[in-house]
Order: structure tokens, then C-alpha cells, then sequence
């Protein structure tokens, strides 16, 4: 029953509570001068409020004999109007809140939503009986024929900003464009939410907005109708793992439809045909470190090894699960496959020949749900639903230390720090929790902020930033440091957050979830070069993978040295420093010889060449 007026940068409120209605408010508008606020409710009343002291102006307009759901004014600031549950549209001198003439009345069900020109001479209005009707504002006639086209109530319209189209967000899930001038349809409806749509707006570059109950805000343009940052969508189930090639230029994920699927990291398009051979759910996949391999485990208990570039089946490992597989990954060298079960078992795999290397991992007392090697490759750890994390020797299978005890509920996720001091977990008890890879022991305070079980949980190439995925729907960044959430949830999934997975360039954030849609974040802005580091320790960092862009970085992801993009692709080891050939390219090898680092380009060119 009362309205708050907040500060759009900080987001504090301004000013104490505006009070009055008795009961609850439906809507409020800004006047064109920002002088005063406008508001209906399910009062039957509307009331105009001062927006710098927040007390009410003058009595309550009445004359509605039912719920306001919406009110607006005039581009001029004279009127104001309003629409009704009881059918009608209402026209109110915004000075003396005067009723101005008699109702609008046409529409045969509740009028949801009203929205005058930019000109102030025409009034659009959208009804439950799932048509929009135009007025013209002075004479309070209706002009031409409802438009019709929407299959459910219509919740909401908008004019463009030089009035020449009207769109519409309906209970029907779809958005509508329509030539105001005619009334025709332009182009098909706008899909894309799960949900009625709840509010629609012009932007003023020229987009559409949209609102929706599906917890989700859209935005498409206005001429072409196409979503910004358009979910990838194509699985039919649940997108339970997602994980980039190694170039970047893929996202490969495995779903709850039995297929993997791979798309077009840069246009979101579907490469190729999907994986099939799975006959249940793919609950894990991972593109092995060469990029030439997909791995895929799944609930019929098998493991699958795909060709990356083809997506031809190269082999099942179907000895030794005898359960659903959950989490399977690849030695950080390509050389092994590990992968976490039902029944409490790990197994690890020779990547080449797909044949089971030494005997279980045995240790958790029930289903393991998440693996990960240490980047060193010389560990394992694995969460499982005992709510423990185990540590492994990733050589002799041999449990070291104790459990990592500490969550109240599944441990779903695990994940190294990339300089390998660190381990995360996430878990069903909501929380994620910090840990020392070497003692065991708890870092800080768990990471409160998500409001269910945490799915899904990686670190940052730069290990500056912790994100995690929710069965709340989002993800969150944390600081690695101090634990501290950073900006606000990203928000765009109407289910569960299965999966997230980093850019080999560090600059984007993939998510799946069981909406059956993958979306893609920007993360941070591209690192600054850093070369301030001693060859100690860039000595490890020269084996690391080229980014999109040819560039290795070290571990502070600073530049170390860039190859050229088209001798990326085929890199098949970056330990060997030999690049093969591909198409366009013959073999070569990387020479150091001359190689020099320091903290002035200028400098290091000239030591060069000495």
C-alpha cells in the first residue's frame, strides 16, 4: 500500500514511504517534469503525490468501479489517464484531477495497460480480451478496429518513440509489433519467453525491452525483431554441462535430450549435426586439452569419446561403471580421463586406448558428483552427496589426508584454483566454501548470498574471481580474496543453472541450465599487459595454451608471447612448443633462443637486437 521513490544510481531510497492507499498499489508513472508521481491501485482509486516531499496532492481520484491497473501521462503533463478492471479508460486533469469527459469505453474484459503518443494525440490500451484498441485522445473515440493477433490477455503497450509503431507483451508469452498508423501486424510475434509478459518499453537507441514473469528481462530490436544476447537454444531437456574448446571458437554441452551439441562460440549457431549415442542423460562433458576430443559421461553409464571436428563416435568406455557417470574430465597433459559415479567410485582412464587404469577410487560413502585434476595434473579432488571433498594422488590412486569436511548438504561441485593453493566447493547447503589444496584446511568464511544449492562452481583464468551457478536461477561473482560478492547476480535463466564454464581468453562466462537454453556473459574487460615477472617464474607459464587471440599469458595473465592466430588451431601440445601442420600451415617450431622478457617493450627490443 505504498510507493518508494529510489535513487537510480545508488539504489537507496529517497525520502520516506509515500502512504496513503488502502490497498495494494498496481502502478505508478513519473510526470513528464519529475515534479510528481502517479498511481493506481487495487483501491479503485489514483492519487498524485509530490515526488520531492512525497505527500499527497489534493483528494484521491475516483470514478473507477474496479481495480486501476494502469496510469500515464500526458507528453504535456496536462492529463493524466488510467485503465480499469472495470472496462473502461479514464481521462483526469492532471491539475485539478478533474475527470475529463466521460469513459473510454470499447474493450469487453479489463484494460491492463495504457500509454499515450509521443505527440499526446493518440491513446493505445491493452485488454484481457487480448486486443489493443487506439483512441484519439481528444475526442475519447476509438479509432478503427481493435488489434487483434494476440492468442491471450494483452498486459502491456508502449508507443515507439516517434510514434509510428505500437508494440504489445501479452499472457500468450509473445511481444507484437503494429504499424500505429494502420493497425496491421509488422512482422511475426516476438518468442522467446517462458512466461506472459509482464511489460514492454522503447528504449531510446531504438530497442525493445521486455519484462517477464519467467525472471527474465529481454532485449530485441526494433527492426528486425531479433534478441540481444538471444539465448543459445536448440536442446530439447535440461542443459546440464557446458565447457569451451580450447581455441574459444566452441561451446560444446551435453543434455538431458541424450545428445551433445556444438555451436558457434561468436554467433551462437549450432555446428554441425548433434552427438548421438547416449540413451539417457548426459550429465558431463569435456573437450580435451589438444582440442581434438570430446569426452561425454551420462546416466547409462557409459563414457564417450567424439572427434571434435566431425562429431564421429570414436569409442566407448563401457567397462567399469556399472552406474550413471556425473563428472568426467581430462588430465591437464590429455593423457588420462577421470570420472566420478554413482556407488561412491572414481575410475581413471587411459584418453588413447579407453582402457580403466588401476582399481577404484574408493573413499566417499556415496554417489561422487563432481571431479577435477589440479593443474599440475598430480592430484584429484572429488565432491560427493556425503557432503565431503577428497583429495587424491592422481599417480597411485591413494587417498591423501583426510576428508574435507564442512558443508551440510552435497557437495556438487569442485574446482582448483588455477595456481593450484586452492580448492572451491559448492553445495545444496547454499553456500560455497574456500579451501588450502595442501592442509585442508577452510580459508575464510563460506560465501553466503545464494538463495538455493549451489550447482556449479570455477574459478577465474586469473584466479581473481570466484563464480558460481544456483538452483536460485543465477550466478554470482565472488572476490577470490575476500569472499566478497562482486556486482549483482547475472540473471537471465528461468530454471536451475546447471553448468558454467570460463573463455580460454578469460573475457566470457558460459552457463547451461534446465531451461534447455545456454547463455554467454562478458566476465572482465581484457587484462592489462604485465610483463613484470622473473624468468623463475614464467619458466611453467611458457606451456601454456595460446588464447583466441595467439597470446600465452602467465599465471597473473599478463603477455608472454603471442603466436600467430592461423597456427593455433592446430597446436597440438604446448609443452612440445611445435606447432603441426593444418591446412594452411607447415610445421613449426617455436625458437627462444633470443626470447626476451622484461617491463618496457621498447627495452626488450632493443636487448633484441644488441
Amino acid at each position: 500500500m505504498t510507493i518508494r521513490i529510489w535513487n537510480a544510481e545508488t539504489g537507496a531510497p529517497v525520502g520516506r514511504p509515500l502512504e496513503g492507499h488502502t490497498d495494494v498499489v498496481l502502478t505508478v508513472s513519473f510526470s513528464p517534469s519529475r515534479q510528481h508521481v502517479i498511481s493506481g491501485s487495487l483501491d479503485k482509486t489514483i492519487r498524485i503525490w509530490d515526488a520531492e516531499t512525497g505527500l499527497a496532492i489534493g483528494t484521491p481520484l475516483e470514478g473507477h468501479t474496479e481495480f486501476v491497473w494502469s496510469v500515464a501521462y500526458s507528453p504535456n503533463g496536462r492529463h493524466i489517464i488510467s485503465g480499469s478492471g472495470d472496462m473502461t479508460i479514464r481521462i483526469w486533469d492532471a491539475d485539478t484531477g478533474a475527470a475529463v469527459g466521460s469513459p473510454l469505453k470499447a474493450h469487453t474484459g479489463s484494460v491492463w495497460s495504457v500509454a499515450y503518443s509521443p505527440d499526446g494525440k493518440y491513446i493505445a490500451s491493452g485488454s484481457s480480451d487480448m486486443t489493443i484498441q487506439i483512441w484519439d485522445a481528444k475526442a475519447g473515440a476509438p479509432i478503427g478496429k481493435p488489434l487483434e493477433g494476440h492468442t491471450d490477455m494483452v498486459f502491456t503497450v508502449a508507443f515507439s518513440p516517434n510514434g509510428q509503431h505500437i508494440i504489445s507483451g501479452s499472457s500468450d508469452k509473445t511481444i507484437r509489433i503494429w504499424d500505429a498508423e494502420t493497425g496491421t501486424a509488422i512482422g511475426t510475434p516476438l518468442e522467446g519467453h517462458l512466461s506472459p509478459v509482464n511489460i514492454v518499453a522503447y528504449s531510446t537507441n531504438g530497442q525493445h525491452i521486455s519484462g517477464s514473469s519467467d525472471y527474465t528481462i529481454r532485449m530485441w530490436d526494433a527492426k528486425t525483431g531479433a534478441a540481444f544476447g538471444n539465448p543459445v537454444a536448440g536442446h530439447t531437456g535440461g542443459v546440464l554441462s557446458v565447457t569451451y574448446s580450447p581455441d574459444r571458437r566452441r561451446i560444446i554441452s551435453g543434455s538431458a535430450d541424450t545428445t551433445i551439441r556444438m555451436w558457434d562460440a561468436e554467433t551462437g549457431a549450432a555446428v554441425g549435426k548433434p552427438l548421438l549415442g547416449h540413451t539417457d542423460f548426459v550429465w558431463s562433458v569435456a573437450c580435451s586439452p589438444n582440442g581434438r576430443h570430446i569426452i561425454s559421461g551420462s546416466e547409462d553409464g557409459t563414457i564417450r569419446k567424439w572427434d571434435a571436428e566431425s562429431g564421429a563416435a570414436v569409442m566407448t568406455f563401457s567397462e567399469g561403471h556399472t552406474e550413471r557417470i556425473f563428472s568426467v574430465a581430462y588430465s591437464p597433459n590429455g593423457q588420462r580421463i577421470i570420472s566420478g559415479s554413482d556407488y561412491s567410485t572414481i575410475r581413471i582412464w587411459d584418453a588413447e586406448t579407453g582402457t580403466a587404469i588401476g582399481k577404484h577410487l574408493k573413499g566417499h560413502t556415496s554417489t561422487v558428483r563432481s571431479i577435477a585434476y589440479s593443474p599440475n595434473g598430480q592430484h584429484i579432488i572429488s565432491g560427493s552427496i556425503d557432503s565431503t571433498i577428497r583429495i587424491w594422488d592422481a599417480e597411485t590412486g591413494v587417498a591423501i589426508g583426510r576428508p574435507l569436511e564442512g558443508h551440510a548438504g552435497t557437495v556438487w561441485s569442485v574446482a582448483y584454483s588455477p595456481d593450484g593453493q586452492n580448492i572451491i566447493s559448492g553445495s545444496s547447503d547454499r553456500t560455497i566454501r574456500i579451501w588450502d589444496a595442501e592442509t585442508g584446511a577452510l580459508v575464510g568464511m563460506p560465501l553466503e548470498g545464494h538463495a538455493d544449492g549451489v550447482a556449479a562452481v570455477i574459478y577465474s583464468l586469473n584466479g581473481q574471481h570466484i563464480i558460481s551457478a544456483s538452483d536460485d536461477r543465477t550466478i554470482r561473482i565472488w572476490d577470490a580474496t575476500t569472499g566478497a560478492e562482486i556486482g549483482k547476480p547475472l540473471m537471465a535463466h528461468a530454471d536451475t543453472v546447471n553448468s558454467i564454464a570460463c573463455s580460454p581468453d578469460g573475457q566470457h562466462i558460459v552457463s547451461g541450465s534446465w531451461d534447455n537454453t545456454i547463455h554467454v556473459w562478458e566476465l572482465l574487460p581484457h587484462p592489462p599487459i604485465q610483463p613484470s615477472l622473473s624468468c623463475n617464474q614464467i619458466q611453467a607459464d611458457f606451456y601454456a595454451r595460446p588464447d583466441a587471440n595467439g597470446w600465452v599469458r602467465d599465471s597473473n595473465n599478463g603477455l608472454l608471447y603471442c603466436v600467430p592466430t592461423d597456427c593455433c588451431t592446430g597446436l597440438h601440445s604446448p609443452a612440445l612448443l611445435t606447432i603441426p601442420p593444418t591446412s594452411h600451415t607447415r610445421s613449426v617450431t617455436l625458437d627462444f633462443e633470443d626470447f626476451v622478457f622484461g617491463t618496457s617493450w621498447a627495452e626488450n627490443f632493443n636487448s633484441a637486437n644488441a
